[in-house]
């Protein structure tokens, strides 16, 4: 997925809904996102931080 992809699939949710990431350990909130500029042809990759706070 892309970012524009991610973006326009969010325009359509309610903009005051929680932002969840989905692991092999549970679900945790997303705290932040950071840019992977890549070299040699390679896409940027965005990675999305989970909150690292206590349920």
């Amino acid at each position: 997925m892309t970012v524009r992809e991610l973006m326009q699939a969010l325009d359509r949710l309610p903009g005051n809904a929680v932002v969840l990431y989905q692991g092999d350990g549970g679900v945790s909130l997303v705290a932040g996102v950071s840019l992977e500029a890549n070299v040699n042809g390679m896409p940027d990759e965005v990675i999305l931080h989970p909150s690292m706070e206590g349920d």
